[in-house]
C-alpha cells in the first residue's frame, strides 16, 4: 500500500501520534505504548483507529530514540509515514513531529496520545467536523464528580464543577497555526497542545469525548483496557479451503515462504494455497465474503501478486470492525514437498503479515495416504481456521470505508 497523501491537495489531514514517552507511572520493562493488549500492542491498536478512517490521509508516529526496534515490530505491515524521533518532553516531541511535516501540504493535523487505543470513529468525526468551522478542536467530557481542593491531607475547599471539562485527544488544529504556537512557546511546559493554542490567542472548540477514550497510564489502566476489549466481545470462527494443481516450475510458495521444488503451483497470483485458505478463513469470520470477491482472478492487476497482500487486507478488515485475531491455524495437505522443515519459518511469516504473536499461529502438514488428487501428486490443498474476537465498544460505530 502507498500513502494517499498528495502534496498538491491542501484539504488533507494528517495524524501525529505521540509515542515518545517513558510512562514512568506504568512500570514494567516496556513503555506502555508497546505493552500487549488483546494480542496486539497498544500503539498498533491506536494507529489502526486512524488508518481505517476515510477522513485521515496519513499517519506519523513520534517515537523515543531507543524504541526503533519496538516501533517497527509493533507497526509491521501498516501504511505509515516514516517515524520521527521525539525530544525530552511531550511538548518537544510534538513540535519535532510538526516540523517534520512542514512542506508536505497538510492543512489540518490531529495530535493524539499513543496510549489512547480506544478512540472511536464518532470522536474522530467530531473533531474533523469542528475543524471545518474552527481553527482548533478537542474532545472532552463534562466533569461529573464533586471536586475538592486539599492541603496537608485535609479538604480546604470545594471547587465548582460548573463549566469544567476533562480534555482528551485527538486534538485537532489548522496545521500552520499549531506549528507556529509550538515554535513560539518552545521551552514552556504547558499541559497540552490546546493550551499552546490558547496562549496564542486562538479559540478551541469542544467536541464530544467518550469514556472509553481514556489514557493508559498505570497497570490498572491496562487491566481496564483488557476488560473493555472483552466487554460484549463476540467470538467468531471462520474456515477456509483452497487447492492448486502443479505445473512446471522450480518452487512453491506456502505461507509466504518460497520452497525449492521440482514443480510449481498454477494460479493467477503466486498460488500460495495456504495463505489463500487463511484469507478466506478470516473473511468468513467477519462475514466479508471470500478471496475471489476482493481479488478476482479475472483482474489482471493480481496476476503474479504475492498472497501476503490478500492476507494483510483481510486482517485490516478485521481490525476495521474493532476485531482481534485470537489465533489462526493452517493445515497443508500434500505428499511433497515436506512441510515440517519449514513450519517455523511459515509461522513466523504469517505472524508478521497479521501483526500477531507467533504463539497464536499453527502450521501443520499432512498427507492423504496416497488417496485423491493430493495423494496422486497432482497438487496441494490447504484448510485453515481463524478465531476472531469482535469487541463492540460502547458508543462506537463502524469505520468509514472508501
Amino acid at each position: 500500500m502507498t500513502q494517499k497523501h498528495n502534496p498538491q491537495d491542501s484539504r488533507q489531514t494528517v495524524v501525529l501520534i505521540v509515542a515518545a514517552g517513558r510512562g514512568r507511572r506504568f512500570g514494567g520493562s516496556l513503555p506502555k505504548q508497546y505493552a500487549p493488549l488483546g494480542g496486539e500492542t497498544v500503539l498498533r491498536r491506536t494507529v489502526q483507529a486512524f488508518l481505517t478512517h476515510s477522513g485521515i490521509d496519513a499517519v506519523r508516529v513520534v517515537i523515543h530514540p531507543d524504541d526503533a526496534d519496538l516501533y517497527h515490530a509493533a507497526t509491521v505491515g501498516l501504511d505509515l509515514l516514516a517515524p520521527v524521533l521525539g525530544g525530552a518532553t511531550r511538548q518537544d516531541s510534538v513540535r519535532l513531529g510538526l516540523e517534520s511535516l512542514q512542506g508536505l501540504g497538510f492543512a489540518r493535523v490531529l495530535i493524539h496520545d499513543a496510549a489512547r487505543p480506544f478512540v472511536n470513529v464518532a470522536v474522530i468525526d467530531g473533531v474533523l467536523d469542528a475543524l471545518t468551522r474552527h481553527a482548533g478542536a478537542l474532545p472532552a467530557l463534562a466533569v461529573a464528580d464533586t471536586l475538592k481542593r486539599a492541603q496537608n491531607g485535609e479538604i480546604s475547599d470545594t471547587v465548582s464543577r460548573e463549566a469544567l471539562w476533562r480534555a482528551q485527544t485527538p486534538q485537532g488544529f489548522v496545521f500552520a497555526d499549531i506549528l507556529a504556537a509550538h515554535q513560539r512557546f518552545q521551552g514552556e511546559q504547558l499541559t497540552d497542545d490546546a493550551q499552546l493554542f490558547e496562549r496564542a490567542g486562538l479559540k478551541v472548540a469542544i467536541t464530544p469525548g467518550h469514556e472509553d477514550n481514556f489514557k493508559i497510564t498505570t497497570e490498572e489502566d491496562l487491566m481496564r483496557a483488557e476488560r473493555l476489549l472483552n466487554l460484549n466481545a463476540e467470538t467468531r470462527i471462520g474456515t477456509g479451503f483452497d487447492a492448486h494443481r502443479f505445473e512446471a516450475g522450480d518452487h512453491v510458495t506456502l505461507c509466504g515462504v518460497k520452497i525449492p521444488f521440482s514443480q510449481g503451483l498454477k494460479g493467477h497470483s503466486d498460488a500460495d494455497v495456504a495463505l489463500h485458505a487463511l484469507t478466506d478463513a478470516l473473511l468468513g469470520a467477519i462475514g466479508q465474503g471470500d478471496i475471489g470477491q476482493h481479488f478476482p482472478p479475472t483482474d489482471p492487476q493480481w496476476k503474479g501478486a504475492s498472497s501476503d497482500r490478500f492476507l494483510a487486507h483481510a486482517a485490516n478488515l478485521v481490525r476495521a470492525q474493532s476485531g482481534t485475531i485470537v489465533n489462526v491455524g493452517v493445515t497443508i495437505i500434500c505428499e511433497a514437498p515436506r512441510v515440517s522443515p519449514h513450519k517455523d519459518a511459515m509461522r513466523t511469516r504469517i505472524a508478521e503479515i497479521l501483526g500477531i504473536a507467533v504463539g497464536r499461529v499453527s502450521v501443520k502438514g499432512t498427507t492423504t495416504e496416497g488417496m485423491g488428487f493430493t495423494g496422486r501428486g497432482e497438487g496441494i490443498a490447504a484448510q485453515a481456521l481463524a478465531t476472531v474476537a469482535l469487541a463492540t465498544l460502547r458508543g462506537a460505530r463502524p469505520a468509514h470505508s472508501d
